[in-house]
């Protein structure tokens, strides 16, 4: 890990969303040199679900050796950030560093996403993210190297990461687009950058949107505290960057990279936003017997019988041999899957019915995750050569329905992978 310098001694933090998280961890880390830090966020009473309020987050920070200040800020109500600005002005005479994490996300399809949750999306990543940068900004031209930091991604134009969630992409460029500006405007007063991880972090939010068991593909949030550090310490001239967390480290020679991972070897996610090579090799239909046909299936079994062997069909036939009660009992889910190309159509994994079944056509009861994707991708994804999180997130894989239960579906993968 990244080792405190001592740079940020006396320096003033305002942190949108610091009551947990990425904004708490960024918190800590400055804390340690002695900083003081404003924790501008909503959470005054225990949440039923998440942990941290802004008076547990202000102990922790003053455990950690800095000063704290906890605001109730709603980046929703710009009344509560120029109060909770003037407040820290007069606290501690001023403004250093502007941190901008407070984000909200909805990753659902157009005709999905309530035009509430498009609202609260661009009001907190979008507007919240300017009028805080706007109330900071004439204190922060004061300071004498004054930074603004925001998590947002490197905006990439590949239709892939609009398509699947196109309200939530749009507020998390639209911090970026804040970078690209203010970077401009306030060259050689004030930096202005852009941070994002490499890899999924683990965080509540995270768990909320992966389930349990999604914390072992992803990196804590120390390694976002780490490179926000190194960047908050460097010159103002140094801005309108978009940084990646590992690629920053990397350069300022961090190698072991361990370290950060809740569970150390095992694969991590990729995060949102970062094109990812994925090994497309053809997949050789030479391995697949030629004359075999999907047994088990009770669905549509007629036109299973008459589907020609192919790789799709083989690996339904591989599944159903491998079904047993203990995988049932376990999961208890049932899987639709929608396939395009050549051997297209529609699938099925039962894993909740007695003993299990899996074949071609609509299931024997209504699925509870129905998932779309090529059946290229799928032949690659349950032979291990396409991992489902990153098919995923990379658009070649669609979930509709309970995303715990496809964790589940990809844990039985893995284990599924040396028969297939």
């Amino acid at each position: 890990m990244l080792p405190n310098t001592g740079k940020l001694a006396g320096c003033t933090l305002f942190i949108t969303g610091a009551s947990r998280g990425i904004g708490k961890a960024i918190a800590l880390k400055a804390a340690k040199d002695g900083a003081n830090i404003v924790i501008a966020a909503k959470t005054a009473e225990p949440h039923p679900t998440l942990p941290g309020t802004i008076y547990t987050a202000a102990a922790e920070i003053e455990a950690a050796g800095g000063k704290a200040l906890p605001c109730i800020v709603n980046v929703r109500e710009e009344q509560q950030i120029i109060n909770a600005v003037e407040k820290a002005v007069k606290t501690f005479g001023g403004i250093d560093i502007l941190v901008n994490n407070a984000s909200a996300i909805s990753l659902t399809g157009t005709l999905e996403t309530e035009t509430k949750k498009v609202n609260l999306m661009m009001d907190v990543n979008v507007r919240g993210t300017y009028l805080t940068s706007k109330t900071c900004l004439p204190h922060l031209r004061k300071s004498r190297n004054p930074h603004i930091l925001n998590l947002s991604p490197p905006m990439n134009m590949n239709p892939m990461w609009f398509k699947n969630h196109c309200a939530y992409t749009i507020s998390k460029y639209g911090m970026s687009m804040c970078v690209l500006g203010m970077a401009e405007e306030f060259r050689g007063e004030v930096a202005v950058n852009a941070l994002w991880p490499k890899t999924a972090i683990h965080t509540a939010a995270m768990d909320m949107l992966g389930g349990a068991g999604i914390e072992k593909q992803c990196r804590k949030t120390d390694i976002l505290a780490d490179a926000a550090y190194c960047i908050l310490t460097k010159p103002k001239t140094f801005t309108g960057n978009f940084i990646i967390d590992e690629v920053l480290l990397r350069e300022e020679g961090v190698k072991d990279f361990d370290v950060y991972a809740i569970a150390p070897g095992h694969p991590l996610m990729p995060d949102f936003f970062l094109d990812v090579e994925i090994d497309t090799t053809a997949m050789k239909q030479e391995r697949y017997g030629k004359e075999r046909t999907v047994c088990g299936a009770k669905g549509d079994t007629a036109s299973a019988a008459g589907k020609p062997s192919s790789p799709v069909a083989e690996t339904f036939r591989v599944i159903q041999g491998a079904m047993s009660e203990e995988y049932v009992r376990t999961t208890q889910g049932v899987f639709q899957f929608e396939l395009s190309g050549e051997e297209g159509g529609t699938w099925y994994i039962d894993l909740k019915t007695q003993g299990g079944s899996a074949g071609f056509g609509k299931p024997p009861v209504t699925a509870d995750v129905v998932m779309s994707m090529s059946s290229t991708d799928f032949v690659k994804m349950f032979t291990g050569k396409l991992k489902p999180t990153l098919a995923f997130m990379s658009g070649k894989l669609r979930i509709k329905g309970n995303m715990s239960l496809a964790i589940k579906l990809e844990k039985m993968l893995t284990q599924l992978n040396s028969k297939l």
